[in-house]
């Protein structure tokens, strides 16, 4: 027979999952021992073991004892806690029966575990239980034939999460956690300090997948997010980079302590470990796992380094609550006295002894439980022949054993469809050891961390992710408050000038500079100046839709402004060009009303073209994200700066056409400007200083557009410029303006309407030589003389003024003295005659511009009073020239010419005394001060 069981064991080792082929083998081979086996598996033959005190009850034990075989020193360590329970629940003398254990050993070997499994059913006593399984494979093996031999097996240390499957391992009861228990501890703790995103990184093993599995589904559960899931075979290094550039923080991992070293090198190479990152790994490995199991390049050094801080989870293997349990003793109790038991046997201890120890003591209370209900049903029985098959037997057992519930060494022993309810405890790898830090009680789902010794790389735990905090790049407030306060200065300037020019509006320079145009330009530099305080105003003080009123207001207001300020100073440019451009000398009237309409109608071009934008293409609050920045108070976060930006979709478009159409409006003030630079009467013309706003404005709108574009995710410096410019353009505009009119009208008021002020310059008189030397050139070209013709209208102009002063003189002192100039020299005759034709002069021909230069180029004449002693005989009929005739004819020509040149430049009053009207009664001549002043209306 022997030849024939060891072909059966060859069998079983080829065929390791195959129990059904084995047990044929035997039964081919032993017929014999068949039938024994089948025999001695009825409980009914015999029930006197329930009926009995003192019984020997026989428990099988099945566990690894060859030193050779792998996971035996498991077993080593188990033994003596199995023997001190043994003998606990004797001197307990609660039960009566005593326990007996016969070990089979399985060698962690599928075939001989098999073997060992089957010899004791065959030949070994009649086992009521099965103890023990450390092996995950043997285990799994036998634990799939158990309901057909209708026994329960308890383990105390098969933690694969394969045996959790009721369907497949119904009969299968452990007293350690398995490996999935760990799982709703660590969620717990993701849930205690808020991540809600992590990472795993397990090894492409059986045992690891499945408790990855189980894990994934719990953290589904509690919608923790799982970021990237890596798995690997031999190199790690791949998978752990993949992890960091998922932005992964919180690192679950399933491995074994040969990997785990590879795991942490990598880690240190690319910088996974400190304050930032945190890694959860099995609590099982042993004790100084990283200098035993280091195949790597990294230092001990590196590896303590990247360990640093790691959360270790496993399974407690005595609780730590030191109360008395089942057995009189508390955990403490019991390890001393286990630690007595391998000093003795010179066995090392096995992390397992505890689950053993309390799984004894549950075997005992369940075949006392089993006892009693078997004894009620015999009692119950009429007949008392009453026996109980195995089926029944077994079944009574499940039911006892689910319902297990009491303190041990290990803590509350419980099952809840045969897994165990145990504690979970949660280590922290610190300056080399692994401290406890907490435990995760599985019944009561409580986690209970001691925040005193759990200790962070960080100030503060590390976070799921890199949190990115959005922060807005808005205008710093001192920045704000100091340039709203410029601008406050400036409008407070501008109400100043508009006080000055509304008070002094009927004075003759101020009038005669057009006051309302004045307060146009003044009202279009407050608009101006009132857009900055909207350009400050970001997210930080409006709310989002605020923020886009504030961007069509603000573009209104400036384009608006600027239109309102500049349109005046042309339109006041444009009319000083029409009337001194006035080559006919033909009385040309522009008044203000003209000039409105020509500032309304750039204002009307302008609302067009706004109107149009904010219909078709509206400004829309648009947000420009920038790069990540490291967070400058050290905190783990990371900074994602943000700006606002009013944009719509054709922005460039319609800033071409607002660029476009204010670069002309500035080109043609430009060219009014030149065209009368040489008109200086300043009550009238601002040419030059409009050249030297639209110069400045010019040039600061060109440094400021490229500087606010360059800096465009600055906000501080771009408000700064743009502000600055505002601030510039507006002021020296409104200084160039409205100073000089200030200061003459504190200094002289009469000086800027006085004649003898309107003087050419010195380049001017240069032209006027040149022109008077070539003006007989009739070869010249055209643009030569039409420029030399038009020199010579101002000229003649400027004389005409001058002549009407000396004739108002002389008209006045015939009016004074008539009976004191009795003679009058003769030559003066002509010089009336030519006085009274200057006007005809200024309108005739080169010829004759000719002969009104020679009559200009004369020298003075003498004295009105003097007298030629030729004419002092001379008879009545010579007298015609007298004096008296003289005054007689003058005070008629005299409003005459008046009336003549006086329109070109403006026009005369309607009140202004008729031609035939005396000298003495017109109100001109009785009012008109020494000093003769301009009188332009209209300007």
């Amino acid at each position: 027979m022997a030849p024939a069981r060891r072909d059966c064991s060859g069998w079983g080792v080829f065929l390791p999952t195959g129990c059904l082929l084995l047990l044929l083998c035997v039964l081919l081979y032993h017929p014999a021992l068949a039938k024994v086996c089948n025999d001695r598996t009825k409980h009914g033959q015999d029930n006197s073991w329930f009926a009995r005190d003192g019984e020997n009850l026989p428990i099988m034990v099945l566990m690894p004892m060859n030193e050779s075989a792998l996971m035996s020193s498991i077993s080593q360590g188990i033994e003596p806690a199995v023997q001190l329970a043994i003998q606990h629940i004797r001197e307990s003398r609660k039960y009566s029966f005593s326990l007996i254990t016969k070990i089979y050993d399985t060698e962690c070997d599928n075939a001989k575990g098999l073997r060992a499994f089957f010899d004791a059913i065959c030949y070994g006593p009649k086992h009521l239980m099965i103890f023990g399984g450390v092996c995950p494979s043997v285990t799994s093996i036998i634990a799939e034939s158990l309901e057909g031999w209708n026994l329960v097996q308890l383990s105390f240390a098969a933690t694969t999460p394969v045996l959790a499957d009721k369907k497949k391992y119904p009969n299968f009861f452990r007293t350690v956690p398995s490996d999935n228990a760990v799982n709703p501890a660590v969620v717990k703790f993701l849930n205690y300090y808020n991540w809600s995103r992590v990472g795993t990184l397990t090894q492409d093993v059986q045992r690891f997948s499945e408790v990855r599995n189980d894990l994934t589904s719990e953290l589904e559960k509690a919608d923790i997010q799982i970021a990237d899931t890596e798995s690997f075979s031999n190199d790690p290094c791949v998978n752990v980079k993949k992890l960091k550039d998922n932005d992964v923080r919180i690192i679950i991992g399933q491995f074994d302590e040969n990997l785990a070293s590879k795991v942490f090198c990598c880690a240190y190479n690319l910088n996974m470990f400190g304050s930032k990152y945190q890694w959860i790994i099995p609590g099982w490995y042993q004790g100084n796992w990283w200098e035993q199991a280091n195949t790597t390049n990294c230092t001990t050094k590196k590896l303590l380094t990247a360990m640093e801080g790691y959360i270790s989870v496993d399974f407690e293997p005595l609780s730590a609550r030191q109360i008395k349990g089942i057995s009189g003793r508390t955990p403490k109790d019991y390890e001393r006295e286990y630690s007595q038991e391998l000093q003795q046997k010179g066995v090392e201890a096995s992390k397992f002894h505890g689950f053993a120890y309390d799984g004894i003591w549950v075997i005992a209370k369940t075949l006392t439980r089993v006892m009693e209900l078997l004894r009620i049903k015999q009692r119950q029985n009429i007949y008392h022949n009453f026996t109980v098959d195995d089926r029944e037997v077994g079944k009574m057992v499940l039911d006892v054993m689910n319902e297990t519930n009491f303190f041990g060494v290990t803590g509350q022993v419980m099952f809840r469809n045969g897994e165990r309810m145990g504690t979970i405890k949660f280590n922290q790898f610190q300056e080399g050891r692994e401290v406890k830090v907490g435990e995760y009680n599985a019944i009561a789902d409580l986690l209970d961390l001691n925040n005193n010794s759990i200790r962070f790389q960080g100030v503060e735990p590390p976070k799921d992710r890199t949190f990115v905090r959005l922060q807005r790049r808005h205008i710093n407030v001192p920045l704000y408050s100091i340039l709203s306060t410029i601008t406050i200065l400036g409008m407070l300037m501008a109400g100043a000038f508009l006080f000055f020019n509304i008070k002094n509006r009927n004075h003759r320079l101020i009038k005669m500079s057009s006051p309302y145009m004045n307060n146009l330009i003044i009202l279009g530099g407050m608009l101006s100046y009132a857009s900055i305080f909207l350009f400050g105003l970001d997210g930080g003080f409006v709310s989002d839709k605020e923020f886009e009123t504030l961007c069509t207001v603000r573009t209104w207001i400036l384009i608006v402004g600027y239109t309102t300020a500049f349109g005046a100073m042309f339109a006041k440019t444009w009319r000083v060009h029409a009337i001194f451009k006035n080559v006919k000398m033909k009385k040309k009237i522009i008044k203000d009303q003209k000039l409105l309409i020509i500032v309304g109608g750039m204002l009307l071009i302008d609302l067009c073209i706004l109107i149009c934008w904010q219909i078709v293409d509206p400004l829309r609050r648009t947000v420009e994200e920038y790069s990540l920045e490291a967070d400058p108070e050290g905190r783990d976060i990371s900074i994602r700066p943000f700006l606002e930006h009013c944009e719509n979709t054709h922005m460039t478009i319609w800033l071409g056409i607002v660029y476009a159409y204010k670069g002309l409006l500035m080109l043609f003030g430009c060219f009014l400007a030149w065209e009368t630079r040489n008109v200086s009467i300043p009550a009238l013309n601002d040419s030059k200083y409009i050249g030297m706003s639209v110069y400045n404005v010019g040039i600061m709108c060109i440094i400021g557009a490229a500087v606010s574009f360059l800096t465009r995710d600055q906000p501080n410096v771009q408000f700064c410029i743009v502000a600055l410019v505002i601030i510039f353009c507006s002021t020296i505009t409104l200084c160039l303006v409205f100073v000089p009119k200030f200061i003459t009208m504190r200094t002289n008021p009469d000086a800027a309407t006085q004649n003898r002020r309107m003087k050419f310059t010195q380049n001017q008189k240069k032209e006027d030589s040149k022109t008077s030397t070539s003006v007989t050139s009739v070869n010249q070209a055209n643009t030569s003389r039409l420029d030399g013709l038009q020199t010579d209208n101002h000229r003649l102009r400027m004389r005409i003024t001058e002549l009407d002063k000396e004739l108002e003189e002389v008209t006045m002192q015939l009016q004074d003295t008539p009976e004191k100039t009795p003679y009058i020299k003769q030559n003066h005759y002509p010089d009336a005659n030519n006085i009274l034709s200057i006007r005809n002069f200024t309108d005739g021909k080169d010829g004759e511009k000719s002969i009104l230069k020679n009559h200009l180029e004369q020298k003075p004449q003498a004295q009105w009073g003097s007298m030629d002693p030729s004419r002092i005989n001379r008879g009545p009929l010579e007298d015609i020239n007298s004096p008296e005739h003289i005054q007689r004819r003058l005070s008629l020509q005299l409003p005459i010419l008046h009336h003549a040149y006086l329109p070109s430049i403006g026009g005369v009053d309607a009140s202004c005394t008729s031609p035939n009207g005396s000298p003495g009664s017109s109100p001109r001549h009785r009012h008109m001060p020494p000093s003769y002043r301009v009188m332009v209306s209209g300007l």
